[in-house]
């Protein structure tokens, strides 16, 4: 399923996301004028490596930050900031820029962590924005569960459009990197090239504290509906 766009207004520009879209876009090209040993190189210095991080933690921690700017090709990173353009517009109105940032980091980092704990002995490095999106694909349905969202589903060469519900969108979405995820534990520590269970991580964790960081005017007004 690829989304396409939602219903959703905002009252900010969204320069927060932008300039997180546009720092991915910047480390891509730059890791596109390496050759291919350079590009090695980088990506495990630069890339979370579990089995180096449970060796010397202190050394590795700014990896847990740096792997989530960095992609694996075109398609991996045109994925992860289409999701987040779609996405973090109506988030990032919602919490600030600056917590915003904040929130990004913060998801992106768990889902890093969540990683580690499945993956500890693995030599393999985790890159990507994808566990950070998550967090941010958490806040965006808590907050907007019933935003529609045109979304195209390919059957055969075909595709279909369909509006569906954030709730759905997202929930069918979290329902297949927990099925992947469950499949990596039982053959292989990153099933299908990804790393499923920082994505869940991610995930989890936005949902958890995306309240945090709303603007205080929404604090107060979601606690109150609470009431």
């Amino acid at each position: 399923m690829l989304p396409l766009r939602d219903n959703i207004p905002r009252r900010h520009k969204p320069l927060m996301t932008g300039f997180i879209i546009t720092i991915n876009v910047v480390v891509y090209i730059y890791q596109t004028r390496m050759n291919q040993f350079e590009l090695y190189n980088f990506i495990y210095e630069y890339g979370l490596v579990p089995e180096l991080f449970m060796n010397q933690p202190l050394q590795a921690l700014p990896t847990t930050i740096t792997s989530m700017f960095l992609h694996g090709g075109l398609g991996h990173l045109l994925g992860n900031m289409w999701m987040l353009a779609l996405f973090g517009d109506n988030v990032e109105d919602r919490m600030g820029k600056i917590k915003f940032l904040m929130f990004y980091l913060l998801s992106g980092l768990a889902a890093g962590l969540i990683h580690l704990l499945f993956n500890r002995y693995s030599g393999i490095p985790t890159i990507g924005a994808s566990g950070a999106v998550s967090g941010v694909m958490a806040a965006y349905v808590f907050l907007f569960p019933l935003a529609k969202v045109l979304t195209v589903i390919p059957i055969f060469i075909f595709p279909y459009l369909i509006t569906l519900p954030a709730l759905v969108f997202v929930g069918i979405w979290f329902l297949t990197q927990v099925y992947y995820g469950t499949m990596a534990l039982a053959f292989g520590e990153v099933y299908g090239g990804i790393a499923w269970w920082a994505h869940i991580g991610g995930f989890i964790f936005g949902a958890l504290i995306y309240r945090v960081f709303l603007r205080k005017e929404l604090r107060l007004y979601q606690q109150q509906r609470k009431l």
